[in-house]
């Protein structure tokens, strides 16, 4: 294994001529350090940054986000993404403003009895809102680990997960470990990355992924089962003002977001004569004396499901579009737009679509 001596040193030499201006590292406040976590899971630095200003402004404090409504918050949130880490986000912060008087917990062990904060994101809150001497392990520090010291355990793997958690605490400058664990996460995120230049890298010659030619081999992961496939079919109908939304409520992807109708089939998009006949309001209340203009269709993929997105356009003349009681409900296309927070497949629909559907 690579010498381990004044690792720390190198690094934060690299990190103090390199290192970016973000607004979450000029603050001690847990609060926005928390915020910045959560928004930048599976995100990168650039999609986060304006949703985390966005957050800062329209709650600048822990109290005011748990004071906000729920819509309110997965509106802001929307395009984002993975949207239980809003949810979470949110109960957490009613928890923080209610019961501990805004005060967040100071240790690592702590933070974790909070909905939404994993190992990882108690060690960044711990260490940089209080100097808690823990090491933060994410993608970026895996991949600086694992070739530096040529670490080949899956990092996916339970071994693994403990095994680099180690490593990086064995390299924790005691009592600095705010700025060693940004230090990580910049190195790995500016100069370790997938495809990095090891030309430029202060570690070069201590590196053993790069003695042995495999960069590109490193990090190890397990290899994780087929993605499953799903068929969404969305009615979307609508009189040139107003359209029909429903919110999702069961404990599925999007939950608590709002959709148009639904019918999901089961190995193949369906037509629309399957639509009609599978979504149970238009034999209802709601008429079926509509036109269909358009169809819009979009592959969406995530973490462990691929999901085939169709949306047919339907025009009804009638003023009313009707109700029901499964939770339908008429929205304005206005507020489609700018009111209720839509999964952000549905979102890019609205954004390329919305013009059309007002015009038609």
């Amino acid at each position: 294994m690579s010498d381990e001596n004044n690792f720390d040193k190198r690094l934060l030499k690299w990190y103090e001529r390199t290192k970016r201006d973000l607004p979450w590292r000029n603050t001690r406040d847990p609060y926005r350090i928390w915020l910045s976590e959560i928004i930048l899971q599976q995100t990168r630095v650039e999609q986060g940054l304006p949703y985390y200003r966005r957050f800062t402004e329209n709650y600048p404090t822990v109290h005011d986000l748990a004071n906000a409504p729920e819509d309110e918050v997965m509106k802001l949130w929307e395009g984002l993404g993975y949207y239980s880490r809003a949810r979470n986000l949110h109960s957490s912060a009613k928890l923080v403003s209610s019961t501990m008087s805004g005060a967040f917990p100071d240790s690592s062990e702590q933070l974790q009895e909070l909905k939404g904060i994993g190992p990882y994101t108690a060690n960044a809150i711990a260490s940089f809102a209080f100097d808690e001497d823990v090491a933060v392990v994410d993608g970026n520090v895996h991949r600086v680990l694992s070739r530096i010291f040529n670490v080949s355990t899956p990092v996916n793997s339970t071994k693994g997960k403990a095994e680099f958690q180690a490593l990086a605490n064995k390299l924790l400058p005691t009592g600095h470990s705010a700025e060693f664990n940004q230090a990580m996460m910049e190195f790995g995120a500016l100069q370790c990355k997938p495809a990095p230049d090891c030309t430029i890298c202060p570690f070069a010659e201590m590196c053993e992924a790069k003695a042995q030619d495999k960069i590109s081999e490193l990090p190890v992961k397990e290899r994780k089962q087929a993605k499953k496939m799903r068929y969404l079919n969305y009615l979307m109908i609508h009189n040139g003002e107003r359209t029909l939304l429903q919110k999702r409520t069961n404990k599925d992807i999007w939950q608590n977001l709002h959709e148009f109708l639904l019918h999901e089939s089961s190995s193949e998009p369906a037509g629309i004569e399957e639509l009609i006949t599978n979504i149970k309001p238009l034999q209802g209340p709601i008429t079926s004396d509509f036109s269909i203009d358009d169809r819009w269709s979009s592959k969406h993929i995530l973490s462990h499901q691929i999901l085939h997105v169709n949306v047919w356009i339907a025009r009804s003349p009638q003023a009313s579009l009707g109700s029901s009681n499964d939770g339908i409900f008429e929205a304005s296309l206005d507020d489609v737009v700018n009111k209720y927070a839509l999964p952000v497949v549905l979102k890019r629909f609205v954004e390329e679509k919305y013009k059309d559907i007002v015009s038609q």
